[in-house]
């Protein structure tokens, strides 16, 4: 998500308040440092497996657990192990040998082994458990803030969750927190808890263990590489049901978990979400975690892209909470939550940023994911209105890509912003087909991969056969909206690009005297065409995201 993260606006009063935030003379400390590198206590091992059990006590608000890292050793003396105050460690085992370790603010120090050790090491997989309980900060507006959420339902059941992406997943449980090391064999997720609720977790149930005689263990499996944030217990009086949808690669598991109460009004909403799996799996290629099966899960906030298990929590109805955020009326011809957060599981939960800073990858594509399904049931014309409308979300406060190394994402324009300048490169390399293979060709070739700005960037310039770098520069790293200045006499339109990176050279389209829209290729110098071939005043095609000014 965040999203970080992986959510739209209603929001917009959270980016706002987030953006005044990143406008500050930031400094920075050791502690951003630790969390937003990596670090050299993080090169030297990698993440195989998370094996968590937690048991949760909803009087307290308290949860307690342990943490089985399987890991691939590279010969590291000493590990970086993040766990968010005021959770606290209690014990470290590297199979039956106690381990020492320290803290020092949110990271924990662990020595797996002295100096003398590490002539004698071989790289070999190697495996620690952490011991934790403690009082996990509680989300107070949850997804925008982290942490665990404490809900009642509206029976005065006890109703449990987490969302934490921005804050991380050390605000509960010890992981290496950062997002460029994924779990490669996925992770296990084991909640203990009373006998009166169900747990659901990402991928599939594997086992129901009774653990006293009222309470129950839930054991969850999911096999993909996961993001630290998206590895989510819901706790609550659920029921489901399911389907299977007939994908690309075969029958894909499909299935919904909701309160009790609301399953009449889920089977008639998530009817959303095989239609959705129908048009992405059609721009993107196919669904990305077959194995693991896809779930939507209703959650006591709007939602977040929990792979395997999206949190839903969308009040059972179109719109963005009942509101069309582009105003164009086509948003409320389809639930916001299930196709926006379902977007994810492509961009974010298949390809994820290494770093945080680059989130527009995982917010931009998503949010142009909307674009995507609303042209696919609704048609171009309703597409282009949609991504034209939900402009009036974009601040251009501060740069869209953020601060690298410091675990801090960009501008909220990272959505509608980027969503636009996306659309804008569609526009361009002016052949849908060749634009949706590229997609496709992200998802395929950056497949469960951690990656960077330039590896998209490098790919779609590469496929296209078009050089985008100026418009990432000026759409990523600038808050300039470029401005086509132009100018007509008797004979000609004059016009140049000026608020604009040095050499920006976007090609536009304006409308000729048939009301045929054809390209121009301005640059920062003046250029000119006949005034006869083409309207005047000129008309620019509205599907770019520039200024304009005639003179």
């Amino acid at each position: 998500m965040y999203k970080l993260y992986g959510l739209i606006l209603l929001m917009i009063g959270s980016l706002i308040a987030n953006s005044q935030y990143l406008n500050k003379n930031e400094t920075f400390t050791k502690a951003d440092t630790l969390r937003g590198s990596n670090g050299l206590y993080r090169q030297s091992w990698n993440v195989l497996q998370y094996d968590i059990t937690v048991e949760p006590d909803f009087n307290s608000k308290t949860i307690q657990g342990k943490n089985i890292i399987s890991f691939f050793d590279k010969g590291t003396k000493m590990m970086q192990i993040d766990l968010q105050k005021p959770m606290m460690i209690d014990s470290i085992k590297n199979y039956d040998k106690n381990i020492y370790f320290n803290r020092e603010g949110n990271v924990y120090w662990v020595m797996l082994r002295d100096s003398a050790a590490m002539f004698k090491l071989r790289p070999a997989i190697n495996e620690i458990t952490i011991f934790f309980h403690g009082k996990p900060i509680e989300a107070v507006k949850p997804p925008w803030d982290g942490g665990w959420v404490w809900k009642k339902d509206k029976f005065n059941r006890p109703w449990m969750t987490v969302a934490c992406q921005g804050t991380g997943a050390s605000v509960w449980y010890p992981c290496k927190d950062i997002q460029s090391d994924e779990p490669d064999s996925g992770a296990i997720l084991r909640m203990i808890i009373p006998d009166s609720l169900m747990a659901v977790g990402n991928g599939r149930l594997t086992e129901t263990k009774k653990i006293s005689s009222n309470k129950t263990m839930y054991v969850w499996k999911v096999s993909s590489p996961i993001n630290n944030y998206n590895i989510v217990p819901y706790i609550g009086k659920y029921v489901s049901y399911s389907e299977q949808f007939p994908g690309i690669k075969g029958n894909l598991d499909m299935q919904y978990w909701v309160l009790d109460y609301n399953l009449a009004k889920a089977k008639n909403q998530f009817t959303d979400a095989p239609k959705m799996m129908k048009a992405f799996e059609y721009w993107f290629g196919p669904f990305p975690f077959y194995e693991d099966g896809y779930k939507l899960v209703e959650a006591p906030h709007l939602g977040m892209e929990h792979q395997s298990a999206i949190a839903y929590g969308n009040g059972f109805q179109n719109g963005y909470y009942g509101k069309d955020l582009s105003g164009s009326g086509w948003g409320m011809k389809w639930d916001f939550i299930i196709v926006h957060e379902s977007g994810h599981e492509w961009f974010a939960n298949n390809i994820t940023t290494n770093d945080i800073a680059d989130m527009w990858v995982h917010e931009g594509f998503t949010d142009y994911s909307e674009t995507l399904f609303t042209e696919y049931y609704f048609g171009k014309n309703a597409a282009d209105q949609y991504v034209q409308g939900i402009r009036k979300n974009i601040f251009n406060d501060i740069p869209i890509i953020g601060k690298y190394g410091l675990n801090k994402e960009g501008s909220g324009d990272m959505y509608a912003k980027a969503g636009n300048m996306i659309h804008m490169i569609r526009q361009i390399i002016n052949d849908d087909e060749k634009f949706r293979n590229i997609l496709i060709g992200l998802n395929t070739k950056f497949f469960h991969q951690t990656i960077d700005t330039k590896d998209v960037e490098q790919y779609i310039s590469d496929q296209s056969n078009i050089d985008f770098s100026k418009i990432f520069d000026q759409y990523l790293r600038t808050i300039k909206i470029p401005e086509l200045v132009i100018k007509t006499d008797q004979k000609y339109i004059s016009y140049r690009w000026i608020n604009c990176i040095d050499h920006f050279n976007m090609p536009v389209k304006i409308k000729d005297k048939k009301g045929k829209f054809v390209f121009i290729y301005p640059t920062t110098e003046l250029k000119k065409i006949k005034r006869k071939d083409f309207i005047s005043p000129v008309v620019i095609d509205p599907n770019f995201y520039i200024r304009f000014k005639n003179l």
